[in-house]
């Protein structure tokens, strides 16, 4: 459209008769409003409050079950680590048990070594002074008898 045209339709007739058909456009509006109302705008609204409560409600229980999980998560660790103390409490009695039937057996050990080695001891003091009582009464003897053969002559 040219701007000609436009301008001599402008200034030709109003574009809004205000006369009866007002009132009735007026009234047509308040019923689509109280029909629209009625049908979409409230039962949009209700399903948006449902779907919010549905969230909040999802929240709160997300919400409760972390709460929950943290909680069961804590306490696993708390018994967790009550076990690891038990277990390293035990760990230590088995080790100071074990070093102490070491340190018996061994003691054990160690004394039973020490009454055989008098044992011995005792039996090479008593061969040997055995020895010492047969082989005295001989030693002159002997010795006469070796130094004959070394000097191949008879000694006095």
């Amino acid at each position: 459209m040219n701007p000609t045209t436009l301008a001599s339709v402008a200034s030709s007739a109003p574009l809004i008769d205000i006369d009866l058909t007002v009132f009735i456009q007026f009234g047509l509006f308040l019923v689509m409003l109280a029909v629209s109302n009625k049908l979409l705008f409230k039962p949009y609204l209700a399903l948006r409050e449902r779907r919010a409560e549905g969230i909040e409600g999802a929240r709160a229980e997300a919400d409760r079950m972390t709460a929950e999980a943290d909680a069961k998560l804590a306490e696993y660790e708390r018994q967790l680590a009550t076990a690891r103390t038990q277990a390293a409490d035990e760990q230590r009695q088995v080790r100071a048990a074990a070093a102490a039937h070491e340190r018996e057996v061994t003691g054990a050990a160690r004394t039973t070594a020490a009454a055989a080695l008098e044992e011995a001891r005792q039996k090479v003091r008593s061969e040997t002074e055995a020895a010492r009582k047969d082989l005295l009464p001989r030693a002159e003897a002997l010795g006469k008898q070796m130094t004959t053969r070394l000097l191949g002559r008879e000694v006095a």
